[in-house]
């Protein structure tokens, strides 16, 4: 033994020191890993975001997005249902509406898009949770997720065109509702009018912490959502604010979210990680189209081992205390996860 190997194993604690403690001894094998490992992936921690488009025979790719389409109904439940042979938990559903006007009518019409398709995936795969989310930006012909005033979106106003939504996709079947617009008071809001109107065991998912965030660029052009002017800073939030972030995270909890949701998911990862340590509710994180389309580019230009850095991406996002992983991902890791057994 060199002489520095033996100072530093006799002036250290028994027990503490080099080279007797050795934590190379733990990696050794592939077996001897996965023994070991302390975060864990598997399919079901996956929600698998979807988007639903009128008509028939539609898959219309997503180009920013490779991999992902816009899909009419036919189309939908058979990916809905691939998923599902995959292990994914639960698919979240955005529409692409026939016609879009000032107050998003087609978010809450009982015959719409979303409607239709959270029945259809209902009555044909009935263990499959289905969760919504509920918005207005994707049915507004301004591209905002309220209604638009001359001084902004009206917040109020826009709650009860929210909970109408909510309400609409409970009716349809939805398991889970997925309240995205950022309005305050909308928990609160969709809670009660679920309960009223019968659905009181339709859960609610907030997008508590929901940054304004330049990832979502991709989902803008999937779900034809980008406002037609100005931008949602002055309702989605600051990402510079983390004490803001847990301010949005408790007032949510207070009003009666069931699951707790921070996003984007990777900018934001300590966020996860103090959502987790504050609350005891189940943690969502949603990893956005941004970081998608980023890694995807990243591996048709041959920089980067795909499916390695996805896995390594998701369980960094796991291990970080979600427990709930939205993702677009969700098939392919499901693939891979199967593969690596």
């Amino acid at each position: 033994m060199s002489s520095l190997l033996r100072s530093s194993s006799e002036t250290a604690a028994p027990g503490a020191a080099f080279p007797r403690v050795r934590l190379r001894r733990l990696r050794r094998s592939p077996a001897m890993r996965r023994l070991v490992r302390e975060t864990t992936l598997n399919p079901a921690d996956f929600v698998y975001p979807l988007f639903v488009t009128h008509g028939r025979d539609v898959r219309l790719p997503i180009e920013p997005m490779p991999g992902q389409s816009q899909f009419s109904l036919d189309h939908l439940l058979a990916e809905a249902a691939e998923a599902a042979a995959l292990g994914v938990s639960a698919v979240l559903l955005f529409g692409i509406p026939e016609h879009k006007d000032a107050l998003g009518t087609e978010a809450y019409d009982p015959n719409g898009v979303i409607q239709e398709a959270v029945a259809a995936i209902k009555s044909a795969m009935p263990d499959l949770v289905v969760i919504t989310d509920v918005c207005l930006c994707e049915y507004t012909d301004h591209g905002h997720c309220g209604v638009l005033t001359d001084d902004g979106v009206d917040n109020d106003a826009t709650l009860e065109l929210l909970a109408r939504s909510a309400v609409s996709h409970a009716d349809a079947g939805a398991d889970v509702v997925a309240p995205s617009a950022m309005m305050d008071g909308q928990v609160a809001a969709i809670r009660r009018a679920l309960d009223d109107a019968g659905h009181q065991e339709t859960a609610v998912m907030a997008y508590a912490s929901k940054a304004a965030s330049a990832y979502y660029g991709p989902f803008r052009i999937a779900a034809e959502s980008a406002p037609r002017s100005g931008d949602r800073r002055a309702y989605q939030m600051d990402g510079a604010n983390a004490r803001e972030a847990l301010r949005e995270l408790e007032q949510d909890a207070a009003e009666g979210a069931d699951i707790l949701m921070v996003k984007p998911a990777l900018p934001y990862l300590d966020l996860v990680t103090r959502a987790r340590e504050a609350f005891a509710h189940p943690i969502a994180a949603y990893n956005v189209s941004g970081e998608y389309a980023m890694l995807k580019a990243a591996a048709a230009n041959g920089w980067i081992d795909e499916r390695a850095a996805m896995l390594e991406m998701l369980t960094g996002i796991k291990r970080a205390g979600a427990d709930i992983i939205i993702t677009y991902f969700a098939k392919d890791a499901a693939k891979a996860l199967r593969s690596a057994d």
